[in-house]
């Protein structure tokens, strides 16, 4: 099988629709889906059947933050399509785990491998492994560190989710006031690309400084641990007049610890990724101002761009017909003015 890569952009209705030709080769491929096209969960390319039979492996984190557990839903949902596909879904506690998995995974000589890997970097090796063993891996969300660790990558655009919560909490602050930045995972490119686009738009729309960051601390996408660092920074700062965080789920805890200290009228806060409370909170207004979509359906994604690697098809809309290099999702702002128009994209 051969891989076409080049520059391309489409819309999303053709990124999801199943070609049955070969790719050809060449350079990279970078696709940009429209974030108004991203389907809610379940929603793929429908039931097809090549004739074959297909063993695809996934391995993701455990399914207990909402999110991930839509990741691990919409990955499932999407295989269901496609009688030819023989899916199996593995879920692992953490990187020296995922990786133990993954090289069992390689050992069943699988057409195919899925990841969302709990550390991008860590999983690096491994997955290059897989790729040296002739497997295609298609890489969700959080990046390797190598180029040839992945055929094809499928991942939100989290410097862009960065730009609109910088733009977004600057506009209503008028560009002064105190502000709480509450991080993912630390060290990851999902984080370390929120907190880049940010910190880089904050200076640009706000160039006399007069926004400040009084805080800025890495809460782990949990909800329990955002408890327990928003409660520590209340306690430090007088004075906040928003709060930015990585995740939906992790901001209720750092709701919990604002409501606690009875503090919900002095800020306001935004959250990311569209989860059904964040959505509910958001309708009601106060505190909960915004979040910006990050779509869990990236994963059914994967699965049809990992099916098609395996059989050596391509997108029957790109031209030659391929599977991109990389499909990049765009973020959208949710607020109380339009959240009713994105509420059937939310995830529980």
């Amino acid at each position: 099988m051969s891989r076409k890569r080049l520059s391309t952009s489409i819309a999303a209705a053709a990124l999801l629709a199943v070609g049955a030709v070969a790719c050809s080769d060449g350079g990279t491929t970078t696709v940009t889906v429209g974030a108004s096209t991203s389907a809610s969960s379940g929603d793929t390319t429908g039931g097809t059947s090549s004739g074959k039979k297909i063993k695809m492996i996934a391995s993701v984190p455990p399914t207990d933050h909402g999110w991930l557990g839509a990741i691990s839903k919409d990955a499932q949902a999407a295989a269901d399509q496609h009688p030819d596909l023989d899916f199996q879904l593995l879920q692992a506690a953490d990187a020296d785990s995922q990786a133990q998995q993954i090289e069992q995974a390689i050992a069943q000589k699988p057409d195919v491998l899925v990841i969302l890997p709990q550390d991008g970097a860590a999983l690096t090796p491994v997955a290059q492994k897989a790729e040296a063993a002739g497997i295609p891996v298609v890489n969700i969300d959080r990046l390797f560190t190598a180029p040839d660790a992945a055929t094809a990558t499928v991942l939100g655009d989290n410097y862009q989710i960065g730009v609109l919560a910088a733009n977004y909490i600057a506009d209503q602050l008028k560009c002064k006031g105190n502000v709480v930045e509450i991080q993912g995972l630390a060290g990851i490119s999902v984080t370390t690309d929120r907190s880049k686009g940010f910190a880089d738009t904050l200076k640009k729309k706000c160039p006399d400084g007069g926004i400040d960051i009084v805080a800025q601390q890495p809460a782990d996408f949990n909800p329990d641990k955002g408890l327990t660092v928003m409660e520590n920074i209340l306690q430090a700062q007088s004075k906040i007049d928003a709060v930015y965080t990585h995740d939906d789920d992790m901001a209720q805890g750092v709701v919990q610890a604002i409501r606690n200290a009875g503090r919900e009228d002095e800020m306001f806060l935004t959250g990311v990724g569209g989860s059904q409370d964040a959505m509910d909170q958001i309708k009601e207004g106060g505190l909960y101002r915004a979040t910006f979509l990050y779509n869990p359906n990236m994963a059914g994604t994967a699965v049809n761009m990992g099916r098609l690697l395996a059989l050596g098809e391509g997108f029957s809309d790109l031209v030659p017909p391929e599977v991109p290099r990389q499909v990049i999702v765009p973020a959208a702002v949710v607020t109380k003015d339009n959240v009713a128009d994105y509420e059937q994209y939310a995830f529980n």
